[in-house]
């Protein structure tokens, strides 16, 4: 069985180049085949292996970081994103039961609404149960001196797969080299977020038609923002992209995304006039400036604070196709009267969430 199994093409999204091989066997579900080529079966088989007729489709591995996907996995996330759009509706009457007996921990170590509340609903609108733990770094082991690795190893004896958000960059990673079953990042700290890369760019499509030759405007702190340098990382994968950075010189987008863009032959410029980028995008994607990553720097984050603010005055420069993105939560960068303008589209994105995560889940755990 489990040579048949290994003889299976891998799905199309690419793993992490640092990722190892494995089999993964949690009881009492067969061996599930992870890594990025085929694990042979461990034992040797003492007669030729016979060709199973139906064998589920592999697992997708880790989610780490926006750079793993090519455009045949995002569009293969953003059709299984499409069909959970339509279980969610119907999840009243028949709930789903796709992923019932399967359960998911929930490791966040810094503070979350959106991210942690979708993956959680995401779980149990296909069925599935959740363990979880909110605030992590005080009310876990983790207070006591526990190391993230054993952690992890403790958690996924528990649970099928591992949601972790912390405050480190490359603490996903760390995970995932570690635990024997699917680790998402959730975010961390200033390094990525992926799966809000994913919602964001499902949501670019879903409200401007087409990815390709789309204008973006990423504004706030892009120096510490996660979300838009996961971003940046994921729509360099389309055609003809241009991408405008406005932010305060506190908070420019750091050199390794420029880098990164220019090895695409993706076009990018700075700027400090909002209204003449806003004038010229199909996307603003607003961002607020982060307190958290400043320590005892309050001078500097009050002085990046407010200076880039999307407002009525945004709203008359805007084109009428384009829409307003912001991964929340805001403070004053967006104002309170932008939200009744059909271009405002930051809830739309956070309902899109639940969407991009249900398919994530069922891809991970289950298949297509």
């Amino acid at each position: 069985m489990e040579a048949a199994r290994a003889t299976l093409p891998l799905p199309h999204l690419r793993l992490p180049s640092s990722r190892k091989p494995r089999l993964l066997a949690p009881f009492p579900s067969p061996p599930r085949v992870r890594g990025a080529t085929a694990v042979a079966a461990a034992a040797p088989s003492p007669s030729p292996p016979q060709q199973l007729t139906a064998v589920s489709p592999p697992r997708l591995g880790d989610v780490i970081e926006a750079q793993q996907f090519d455009r045949e996995a995002l569009n293969e996330i953003f059709e299984v994103a499409r069909e959970m759009e339509a279980v969610e509706r119907g999840s009243h009457g028949a709930p789903s039961r796709v992923l019932e007996g399967y359960l998911m921990a929930t490791l966040f170590y810094e503070p979350s609404t959106r991210t942690r509340l979708s993956f959680e609903a995401a779980m149990r609108r296909l069925g599935g149960e959740v363990l979880t733990t909110e605030n992590a770094r005080e009310f876990s082991s983790a207070a006591k001196g526990e190391t993230l690795e054993d952690t992890i190893r403790t958690v996924e004896g528990y649970s099928d797969i591992i949601v972790l958000r912390h405050f480190e960059s490359g603490a996903a990673r760390r995970a995932a080299d570690t635990a024997d079953i699917p680790v998402i990042n959730a975010g961390d700290g200033p390094g990525q977020h992926p799966t809000q890369a994913l919602l964001d760019v499902y949501t670019i499509k879903r409200e401007i038609g087409t990815l390709d030759g789309i204008k973006l405007g990423l504004v706030g702190d892009l120096a510490n923002g996660r979300t838009v340098r996961s971003l940046a990382y994921l729509i360099a994968k389309y055609q003809n992209i241009k991408i405008y950075f406005v932010s305060p010189d506190v908070v420019k987008m750091k050199d390794d995304i420029k880098d990164y863009l220019n090895s695409q032959g993706v076009e990018w410029e700075e700027s400090s006039d909002l209204l003449e980028v806003a004038s010229k995008c199909d996307v603003i994607y607003q961002t607020r400036i982060q307190k958290e990553r400043f320590g005892e720097r309050i001078d500097l984050y009050e002085a990046a604070r407010g200076k880039y603010i999307v407002d009525k005055k945004v709203l008359d420069v805007l084109p009428k196709h384009a829409v307003i993105m912001h991964p929340l939560p805001r403070l004053d960068e967006i104002t309170v009267d932008v939200d009744s303008d059909p271009r405002a589209a930051y809830f739309r994105q956070a309902k899109n969430g639940l969407y991009i995560r249900m398919a994530l889940l069922k891809l991970l755990l289950v298949g297509h």
